[in-house]
């Protein structure tokens, strides 16, 4: 990693830490030598210790994705996946048109660009995840391998002050580059599942389920009757059902 990697060898090592009763007693034990005001330096060194390892994340999901359907033969990739109405064939595309949209959003923040994730928004999204799901297998495999390579090597390669640069989701919003490569890797883990071809929740990573489960619990009030979720959480009632 250009930018990151250079850092992470001077800001994790520097190892500061804020005082717990809020006096200025932190000091470094790297060797840097100075102390950062109001510790500035910690947050620095805890964003990129996130980043390495969501990035990380994301590239070993990408091995054991490719890893898992090198080899899927037509037949397969035409059979139902675990989500509705869509094939191997779709999840596939749909894995592929992901990690594309990451990098044309990514490289058009260096050109000080804010565009939308996919071309044609959602309409977009579904017409190119349909025209793209009856391919040939060995077509789908490359496509989805080789534009998680691509995705690899751009946030690997992404300058320091690239990560706080806006980028549009399909919702519409914006938020920073640095939460691509955790949404990424949540993205690649549960539609390993949704493929239906041997990945399963207990092969989840734990740092992966450790960052994601608070956010889906945080949630789930949002997504069903807070009773019935009240008393599921007690024993004392069945699950909801939850909202999409």
């Amino acid at each position: 990693m250009s930018g990151l990697s250079a850092r992470i060898g001077r800001d994790i090592e520097c190892g500061y830490r804020a005082p717990s009763n809020g006096t200025s007693t932190a000091r470094p034990t790297g060797t840097l030598g100075q102390r950062p005001a109001n510790n500035v330096r910690v947050v620095a060194c805890r964003v990129v210790e996130m980043l390495t390892v969501e990035i990380e994340g994301c590239r070993a999901s990408h091995a054991r994705l490719a890893a898992r359907i090198e080899g899927l033969t037509d037949e397969v990739v035409r059979e139902p996946s675990l989500l509705p109405a869509w094939s191997v064939g779709h999840v596939l595309t749909h894995l592929a048109r992901n990690a594309e949209a990451m990098v044309r959003r990514i490289e058009a923040t260096t050109r000080g660009e804010v565009i939308d994730q996919y071309v044609g928004g959602a309409e977009g999204r579904a017409s190119e995840i349909e025209s793209g799901a009856g391919r040939p297998a060995n077509v789908l495999i490359n496509d989805v391998i080789s534009w998680s390579q691509r995705l690899d090597a751009t946030f690997v390669s992404l300058p320091d002050d690239s990560w706080s640069r806006p980028v549009r989701s399909g919702r519409g919003d914006e938020h920073p580059v640095a939460r691509l490569p955790f949404h990424r890797w949540w993205e690649v883990e549960v539609h390993l599942v949704d493929l239906a071809i041997g990945h399963t929740p207990a092969d989840w990573p734990q740092e992966l389920v450790d960052r994601a489960l608070p956010r889906l619990v945080a949630g789930l009030a949002n997504r069903a009757d807070p009773r019935s979720l009240m008393a599921w959480t007690l024993g004392r009632g069945p699950a909801p059902g939850l909202e999409s």
